[in-house]
């Protein structure tokens, strides 16, 4: 029996789903080496964006690093070494292209819009200055975001495809 390369529907599986993700950072578990928040403040988009493209990245370089050495410990007949793999993980980080893993800042605002209509995440009220440059005028402020107790109470499955959850799509079967 052959089995398909890729999945009919859905593609290739990740490592972590941006709204996992999204859900663990703003609850302040620090997911994949974020930076702790306080869950009341909460976090700006950009911010929320940032980390989940560098846990993508670092995932990334990770894997790649560990089958490095798997390979490099199998040829030269050794065992394998944690710090062989974190040296080559730092190595690899440089090298993968920010734009390679996860998706693009629009994509991300468009899949965090369905979170605030379904109602799972809502401004904290808290604003931040920011300024695009030095001879601009004052850009947008960065709001901050937060959980909901709808938000806290959803389901994974939903979190998994907030599309789905916000039309009621089913799962394909």
């Amino acid at each position: 029996m052959v089995l398909p390369l890729k999945p009919k529907r859905g593609g290739f599986l990740r490592p972590f789903g941006c709204g996992a993700f999204i859900r663990q950072f703003l609850m302040g578990n620090e997911p994949f080496g974020s930076p702790p928040i306080h869950p009341e403040i909460g976090a700006p988009q950009t911010d929320i964006f940032y980390w989940y493209k560098m846990a993508r990245l670092w995932f990334t370089a990770i894997e790649r690093a560990i089958r490095q050495e798997e390979r490099l410990a199998k040829r030269e007949e050794r065992g394998i070494s944690p710090d062989n793999i974190a040296e080559i993980a730092e190595k690899t980080v440089k090298r993968i292209p920010w734009k390679s893993n996860g998706c693009r800042y629009h994509s991300f605002v468009t899949y965090f819009s369905n979170l605030q209509r379904l109602g799972w995440v809502e401004e904290s009220g808290i604003e931040e200055r920011s300024s695009l440059q030095e001879h601009y005028p004052e850009g947008q402020p960065r709001r901050f975001y937060r959980l909901t107790d709808a938000g806290k109470a959803a389901t994974e499955s939903a979190w998994a495809d907030p599309y789905g959850a916000l039309y009621g799509r089913d799962k394909p079967k």
